[in-house]
């Protein structure tokens, strides 16, 4: 391991420790938004200072809607860097190429993708309530890091394999 990549994973650990911490105590607080939404009179006009409801009228529920997606997409990322963690504990034992490694690289491509999905869905929501026709929010390169995602499980995958056939042979 070079000198470089060492430094980088004793700061990786401390750093999927605090973007946990962030993350729970964003997915928190949208929560309390979210239940506060339905106690305060006037919302949304008097929280954002302007009657957004006369010119848009779905716009108290589209907004209520993204803020659950915001939800669900803090508990994906809450998985990702969990699965993220446990990979850099087995980098740090030494012992990267793991069947259970692949898996996490899979269940962490499949949660990018799931997160991809609800900015789509966000996207579409926006469109919908505030400006009819227009779906924007299309970005290739979270595509691509999608499909990287899942080609790196794979060579996880192969690589824990071919260890465990070398390991049989000695």
């Amino acid at each position: 391991m070079t000198r470089t990549s060492a430094q980088a994973l004793a700061v990786a650990r401390p750093v999927i420790q605090g973007l946990t911490v962030l993350n729970l105590l964003y997915g928190g607080g949208i929560a309390l938004l979210l239940v506060s939404t339905f106690f305060m009179n006037g919302w949304p006009e008097r929280a954002l200072g302007f009657d957004l409801v006369k010119m848009h009228p779905q716009a108290p529920n589209g907004l209520r809607a993204i803020v659950v997606i915001g939800i669900v997409g803090a508990v994906i990322v809450h998985t990702i860097l969990r699965r993220l963690l446990a990979i850099v504990d087995t980098v740090r034992d030494g012992d990267p190429f793991i069947l259970e490694n692949a898996r996490r690289l899979e269940a962490i491509a499949w949660s990018v993708l799931g997160l991809e999905v609800l900015r789509m869905v966000v996207a579409t929501i926006a469109a919908t309530v505030w400006e009819p026709g227009r779906i924007d929010g299309f970005s290739i390169a979270s595509w691509f890091a999608v499909l990287l995602l899942f080609v790196l499980a794979g060579v996880f995958a192969q690589g824990a394999r071919m260890r465990a056939d070398l390991e049989g042979t000695v």
